[in-house]
């Protein structure tokens, strides 16, 4: 009887040793998963970078949606230049142009009004978008200022490159 119960132990006892291990193993799978994706989630903007520029230098072709076109409006002209400056030190764009004065038409209040405006361009990657809407809003001085965003679907690769060289990577 003493030899069944011993044999039944070490059963048991393998039995529990084998669930711990594959448990152990589980565990050790589920963490490194985890910090597998953790990183790949905090380095998507610059793996997504060089991914164009990879895809670019092999296909000597542009990944559309990298580069974007944003436009603002400001009530005067050295309201936009003093935006463009800002956003150009925060290295936020490569270019940026300032249209000159623009009619625009527009509904405020429920009615609708004509004035004139200044126009900027702002050529940038797609991934600074929102950090140039931020911006803009903190100091522009209308409460609801024009800030859209259009993606470049094509264009000069060597405009695009310097696009790229002129905007750090995130």
């Amino acid at each position: 009887m003493t030899f069944v119960a011993t044999s039944r132990m070490e059963c048991l006892f393998q039995r529990c040793h084998k669930e711990a291990a594959l448990h152990s193993v589980f565990r050790s799978v589920l963490l490194i998963s985890c910090l597998l994706l953790v990183l790949s989630v905090s380095l998507y903007p610059g793996l997504w970078s060089i991914g164009v520029q990879l895809h670019s230098a092999l296909t000597g072709s542009y990944m559309p949606g990298h580069h974007s076109v944003v436009l603002i409006n400001s009530p005067n002209e050295q309201a936009a230049k003093d935006i463009g400056r800002a956003i150009m030190e925060r290295r936020l764009a490569a270019s940026i142009n300032i249209l000159s004065r623009t009619s625009t038409m527009y509904y405020w209040k429920g009615e609708i009004q004509d004035a004139s405006e200044i126009l900027m361009l702002v050529k940038t990657k797609t991934s600074r978008i929102q950090q140039v809407i931020d911006y803009v809003r903190s100091v522009h001085p209308y409460a609801n200022p024009e800030v859209l965003s259009f993606p470049v679907e094509d264009g000069s690769l060597a405009y695009m490159k310097w696009m790229d060289e002129a905007i750090p990577d995130d």
